[in-house]
This record gives C-alpha cells, structure tokens and sequence, in this order.
C-alpha cells in the first residue's frame, strides 16, 4: 500500500464521518456523538488539513541510523547532557555539532495513555498506547508501546519497527 493509497482511504473515511455527522447535527441540532464507552463528544465540523516540512539535515543521521538497526541521541561534548530526539544544538552550553551515540536499549515504563479519540490521520488505527520509559542512560523516550498490557515500572526494549500501512520505519516500546 502506497503513501497515496492510505491519503485516499483516510479521505474516503473522512468524508463518511462527516456525512454521519451532518446526519447527527441535523437530528439535534449540535455535533455531539457518544464514544463506545457512551461519553459525549462534541466534534468540530471545521476540517483542517496539515502537512508540513520538516528539515532534518542536522539530524540526517538519525534517519541513517534506523535503516541501519540503531537508535540514535546526540551527546553535548561539553556538559554531557543527551538529547532523544537528537538535536544540533546545546541550549545550556549554546554550541552546536553535537556528538551521536547510541541509545540504550532498556529501559522502564513511567507513565503510559491508551489513545481511543484520536486525530483522523490515525483514526486507521486501533486504540493504541503511547508510552514514557526511561532508558538506562536515564533519557525518557516517549513512543507507541507495543504490548496489549502496560503498567507502570513493566521493563521495556526500545526497537525499530516499520509503521504499517505507511510504510516507514520509526521505534516502539515492547515489553522486555
């Protein structure tokens, strides 16, 4: 499935929501539908699309290093402190040129939410977890956990996976 496909099947599903909304607003005057647990949900009837650019030629690298099996921070040489995601840039030491290391793979869960309202660019996906762990080096990750049970202080890997149906490769928690 191309980049292109899921743009089309999200619009497709898009397009539903709003007619079953137009649907509901007429009925009752407002946009408010029950989630399955039968909580109301007020939906904005503005649509917005966003794409955006990002340029990532100070952390290219970090890129390279997914397709090559490695997560990747950057290291301040002069005070030490580590960013995840990388970055270029120190703001404490304000010095750029930051070294790349190599990110634990251990670490331990701190906190997680299980997201069931969710944008409609990944309203494709079931319910899922987005998690925080703290690696062995002590930086918190925050990334999809990838586990049907999640509790606070559960031992973690952090892993590179290849997000479905778009087809990229990115990380994930899963349980040790």
């Amino acid at each position: 499935m191309t980049i292109n496909d899921v743009r089309e099947k999200l619009q497709q599903q898009i397009s539903q929501l709003i007619s079953s909304l137009d649907q509901v607003v007429q009925m009752y005057g407002m946009p408010i539908i029950q989630d399955k647990n039968g909580n109301p949900l007020w939906i904005d009837v503005r649509e917005m699309t966003l794409r955006y650019q990002i340029p990532i030629k100070k952390v290219q690298k970090f890129f390279e290093g997914l397709k090559e099996g490695k997560i990747l921070a950057t290291k301040c040489s002069k005070c030490g402190t580590i960013y995840f995601p990388p970055q270029d840039d120190c703001p404490k030491c304000k010095i750029s040129g930051l070294e790349w290391v190599e990110m634990p793979d251990e670490g331990e869960l701190v906190a997680y939410t299980i997201i069931n309202v969710k944008p409609p660019s990944f309203s494709h996906y079931q319910d899922y977890i987005v998690g925080i762990a703290r690696m062995k080096n002590g930086i918190n990750v925050t990334a999809w956990v990838n586990s049907k049970e999640v509790k606070v202080g559960m031992k973690v890997k952090l892993r590179i996976t290849k997000r479905e149906p778009e087809n990229y490769l990115t990380y994930e928690l899963i349980p040790a």
